[in-house]
């Protein structure tokens, strides 16, 4: 197989040429900016509160272990809360027309564990692109040898029980994140297949703000709170399996539902489809009409409408989606929705019960 994928480009996707269009015109006709209005910024400021707030009165060491906890496992939630609405879009360079506010806020990725920078290539480089095709996007490698979700992937017996272990493995995401995943990304010599040549100050980028998180959630919680070694083991793991269970869902029922595919290129590395076409096809929304999930998940249950417009800011996804699920109709083009977040959950169940029989 080649290494080189291509789209089936030779004609362009009147399919999204026609989008396109059809979404100008709305921002342009309604006379909107394609980035953060007020709604989007108070979201923001309701996120960013609730993090620096639950952060603050957790080390504040006025409360009870029993109180702490609780607000522990809140604080992981904000966590994934402000990487999906503020920082997932910062790092698009969606959020603000200004190239210096998307990079302040994409910082913000730092303190919920993650490096913005490997984000920006293993998510924006390689998953936009090469969305759920077996060896080129890694986000569908949850773990591999443990979870299978696509006819390539490796079998192993175990793999039979994988509709019931899958989900306390996704919330071991964000522990990842935090010790693994990143210096693993940051220093493979490639990344699905695009080479991974950092520039110097990413070096220290890594390192430094890795050791700040490492200072913040570890070494100042347990210079400043008056509970036991084991107590802030509890505390801290509760967080990330929090965060990571929550980050870890919306991602899958995104891509990994009934209905998604996982094409593969011929042996020359040519997709059969377009790039747009592909996208509909790999690509999932859930709990579009729910005004709880557009303001909790920014956007990311409207997957198919970031997928086409990532520089769009996610607050007009709702808006946006009406006209991509109409021309979509149009053109006899797939729009795979799950109407709830339960309905997705089944789904996805479903799809991981179904590669572990197989197994």
């Amino acid at each position: 197989m080649s290494s080189t994928l291509k789209f089936n480009n030779s004609t362009k996707s009147l399919f999204l040429a026609t989008t396109r269009s059809r979404v100008n015109q709305y921002f342009k006709e309604s006379n909107r900016s394609r980035h953060a209005n007020a709604s989007m910024w108070t979201k923001t400021i309701i996120f960013l509160a609730g993090f620096f707030g639950l952060y603050l009165l957790i080390i504040s060491n006025y409360f009870t272990v029993w109180i702490m906890l609780p607000m522990a496992i809140t604080l992981g939630m904000f966590n994934a809360f402000v990487g999906f609405n503020i920082c997932h879009d910062a790092i698009h360079d969606s959020f603000s027309s200004n190239k210096s506010v998307n990079k302040i806020l994409s910082i913000l990725f730092h303190f919920v564990g993650a490096s913005p920078y490997v984000w920006g290539i293993t998510h924006n480089l390689v998953h936009h692109n090469f969305t759920n095709i077996p060896g080129h996007d890694e986000d569908i490698e949850i773990a591999p040898g443990l979870i299978r979700i696509a006819d390539e992937d490796p079998v192993n017996r175990i793999q039979r029980f994988q509709h019931w272990y899958a989900f306390p493995l996704y919330s071991l995401a964000s522990l990842s994140w935090v010790f693994r995943k990143d210096y693993k990304k940051f220093f493979q010599t490639k990344i699905g297949h695009h080479e991974t040549k950092h520039p110097k100050i990413e070096y220290f980028n890594l390192f430094f703000f890795k050791a700040l998180y490492y200072f913040l959630f570890i070494a100042l919680p347990l210079l400043v709170l008056d509970i036991s070694w084991w107590q802030f083991i509890i505390g801290f793991i509760a967080m990330h399996i929090a965060q990571g269970l929550t980050m870890g869902l919306v991602f899958q029922l995104a891509h990994v539902v009934e209905g998604t595919d996982f094409p593969l290129p011929d042996d020359s590395g040519n997709m059969e489809e377009a790039w747009a076409e592909h996208q509909m096809r790999t690509t999932a929304n859930f709990a579009a009409n729910s005004s709880v999930a557009a303001f909790f998940l920014g956007g990311l249950n409207m997957q198919i409408e970031h997928h086409l417009f990532p520089k769009i800011c996610h607050i007009h996804y709702r808006n946006i989606g009406k006209i991509v699920r109409q021309t979509a109709a149009e053109f006899n083009i797939p729009y795979i929705e799950n109407h709830t977040f339960t309905g997705a959950l089944r789904s996805h169940y479903r799809m991981l019960k179904k590669f572990g029989v197989d197994a």
